[in-house]
């Protein structure tokens, strides 16, 4: 027993949640590229588009990083339980934003803001989730040092994406 509750030391096993989570992450670009192409050909804006490379590369580093550091690793499940909750949130909030989901920062003219589903609780959902997935899945493995480091990183691009996306849905 550790410290984070129940873990499981099966070798297979840190790769196969690595393996959803970057699928997830594939299909979701897939996802994202199709919806922003649909709204741009509606006639959508896109805002703050110099900080999206910097924001895939820490995304894509942070998958990687944690790819290279998993082997071998015990994997505690009460965090993979709260990691797994994130993951239904996360659909909430896609589902809730239909094809006006996107990993850019899209706005489309006239169109009203989303105040449905979790957007009734919380301003950002999608980030407040993000940032807890980017904590928790080093966490499920014991990588203490990356969940800090890219909590960290993680909270500068949201500083600068945040007031870029507040921006564009209030003056677009």
């Amino acid at each position: 027993m550790s410290v984070i509750g129940m873990t499981v030391t099966e070798p297979w096993l840190p790769y196969a949640i690595m393996a959803f989570v970057t699928l997830q992450r594939l299909s979701e670009l897939v996802i994202a590229r199709r919806n922003t192409r649909e709204l741009m050909a509606q006639g959508a804006v896109e805002i703050g588009a110099g900080h999206y490379p910097a924001m895939i590369a820490l995304h894509a580093s942070w998958l990687i990083l944690l790819w290279l550091m998993v082997g071998g690793r015990t994997v505690s499940l009460p965090l993979l339980a709260v990691f797994a909750v994130l993951q239904g949130l996360r659909v909430w909030v896609l589902a809730t934003l239909g094809r006006r989901w996107t990993t850019r920062v899209i706005v489309l003219p006239g169109a009203p803001l989303v105040t449905g589903g979790p957007f009734r609780l919380v301003r950002h959902p999608n980030y407040c989730v993000v940032v807890a997935e980017i904590a928790v899945l080093p966490l499920v493995f014991g990588l203490v040092w990356i969940a800090a480091l890219y909590t960290a990183l993680n909270a500068a691009m949201l500083w600068v994406r945040i007031r870029s996306e507040s921006r564009a849905l209030y003056t677009v």
